[in-house]
């Protein structure tokens, strides 16, 4: 089956690099309109000028309102829509038990993963969704549907995010589809420190036999944005190579 995107805009923040960038180039491919956003423009001109297909770049801090609104307004501009949020971004300033978190890095890390998402979906409603309609993909994580030491603040930000991404589902449909990937590890700059040094033996580990790639997480964000998966909203799309099912 072939998932083709012709015709539609996307918004995807934390485009720069890992799962974003993989997400924009498989988008642009399918014959989206791409808007790659996050918060260094240079970084972003780097990844735009790799990408076979038409994009434009927004410098925004995901967890700056302000910024998420000038960004969607800058989509809608330059494009005339936005058909699909991808809400990517996310921070992870600490690393440590949850009892232990300051305040400031705790509030970072929901500003960004969850209020920034919300805010985002927002806007996109707003400038365009209401009207036209759309799909949202928010990227969760498999550490929201369990325990790991030492990102549990970040992983409980995920499980919000889950439960949010229902939230938006049962107030926006039938216009606007909202759901979320939960990836398992993948071999991302994000989560290097999950991986680098033990990645090949916790890839054996599991059923599939490796880590996941940032085009893992692409795919399937292309499958949910695509009119395939036009009867498919609320849902949590797990991607972790069977880290699940093996317990890991």
């Amino acid at each position: 089956m072939e998932l083709s995107l012709d015709g539609k805009v996307a918004l995807v923040t934390g485009a720069s690099k890992g799962i974003g960038r993989a997400i924009a180039e498989v988008f642009a491919a399918a014959g989206a309109q791409v808007m790659l956003s996050s918060r260094k423009d240079d970084a972003l001109r780097e990844a735009a000028a790799g990408i076979d297909g038409e994009t434009d770049v927004y410098a925004a801090n995901a967890g700056d309102p302000d910024a998420a609104a000038a960004c969607v307004a800058a989509t809608v501009a330059r494009f005339g829509a936005v058909d699909i949020l991808v809400n990517n971004a996310a921070a992870n300033p600490y690393f440590g038990r949850a009892i232990d978190i300051d305040l400031p890095r705790w509030d970072k890390t929901w500003q960004v993963n969850l209020r920034g998402m919300h805010v985002w979906t927002q806007e996109a409603w707003k400038a365009s969704m209401q009207e036209h309609g759309g799909s949202v993909i928010n990227l969760a994580s498999i550490g929201g549907m369990g325990i790991e030491p030492g990102i549990g603040v970040y992983n409980t930000t995920k499980a919000a995010v889950i439960h949010l991404t229902k939230v938006h589902a049962s107030e926006l449909g039938p216009g606007v589809r909202v759901n979320a990937i939960a990836p398992g590890l993948v071999k991302t700059d994000f989560a290097r420190a999950l991986w680098e040094e033990h990645g090949d033996a916790i890839g054996r580990r599991l059923p599939s036999g490796r880590l996941g790639e940032p085009v893992d997480i692409a795919n399937a964000a292309l499958f949910l944005a695509s009119d395939a998966a036009s009867w498919i909203t609320g849902h949590t799309l797990v991607v972790d190579g069977g880290a699940l099912v093996a317990g890991r």
